[in-house]
């Protein structure tokens, strides 16, 4: 896959009606990060929100990504509340102070949780789960569009919040699961949450978001080895723009990424 070093500059003009000079708008960087994997994913059962912790495994992913993240100037770390995202924090960035964020926890599969994956596959559902997931609502749980609404709610006021405060090199990043993550990715390349199954976070993955005035940038995808520190922004005085082109603009051709 891509080393996602392709990406549009980071400062956005927004046009302003009735004002000659552009406005520049600030522009943080999402980076998703999934928990690393845990004894319910090597087991092939369904956790849900289940109190299940990291695997081997998963503690060895998880300080795997850590080193991966040292040195990024992360201006937040927000988290889902279950056991699983913060032991994947706690191993990958130790001395941080995640916050809880409601709108990152896990799907609530309500009477699949704790299920076998092999057993779900014979239910009714699950062929909607697979190909019409906005249409899947789990017994005595959540809809799967419920859990995007608010998934993506979530990321995009924090996203608000700290391109406001911190600036447009501000970094921040989520810890999350497999389908809330899918979901926002979905949600960002502007696509139906049907096909949000065409989408793979992997454990201990990181996935990389921009949100600008007029549409977000995936700028990386499920990546589960390359270098991170691409993804934050140059300082100003490195900053050059070839052309008039805004940071909502998309770069035609491909652009010509990040020289370091």
């Amino acid at each position: 896959m891509s080393d996602g070093r392709v990406m549009p500059p980071h400062r956005v003009v927004e046009s302003i009606k009735g004002v000659g000079a552009p406005r520049v708008v600030s522009v943080a960087t999402l980076l998703l990060l999934r928990h690393g994997r845990t004894t319910a994913n090597a087991d092939g059962g369904l956790a849900g929100r289940q109190p299940v912790e990291l695997d081997e495994t998963g503690r060895g992913q998880a300080a795997a990504v850590g080193e991966r993240l040292k040195g990024l100037p992360l201006a937040a770390v927000v988290t889902s509340p279950l056991i699983r995202c913060r032991q994947t924090l706690e191993l990958a960035l130790p001395g941080a102070e995640p916050v809880a964020e409601e709108g990152l926890i896990e799907c609530g599969y309500g009477a699949w949780e704790g299920q076998p994956l092999k057993k779900l596959a014979k239910e009714p559902l699950w062929p909607v789960v697979q190909q019409h997931p906005s249409a899947a609502v789990f017994p005595d749980g959540e809809s799967m569009a419920a859990m995007s609404a608010r998934a993506v709610a979530a990321v995009r006021a924090w996203d608000a919040r700290i391109s406001a405060e911190h600036g447009p090199e501000a970094v921040w990043l989520a810890c999350s699961h497999g389908d809330v993550i899918k979901a926002i990715v979905a949600d960002a390349l502007g696509v139906h949450l049907d096909l949000f199954q065409r989408i793979v976070a992997d454990p201990a993955s990181v996935t990389a978001i921009r949100y600008t005035p007029l549409r977000p940038f995936l700028v990386r995808l499920n990546d589960t080895g390359g270098d991170l520190a691409g993804l934050v922004p140059p300082p100003r005085k490195r900053r050059r723009r070839a052309t008039k082109a805004t940071d909502s603009d998309a770069a035609v051709g491909g652009g010509a990424g990040v020289a370091r």
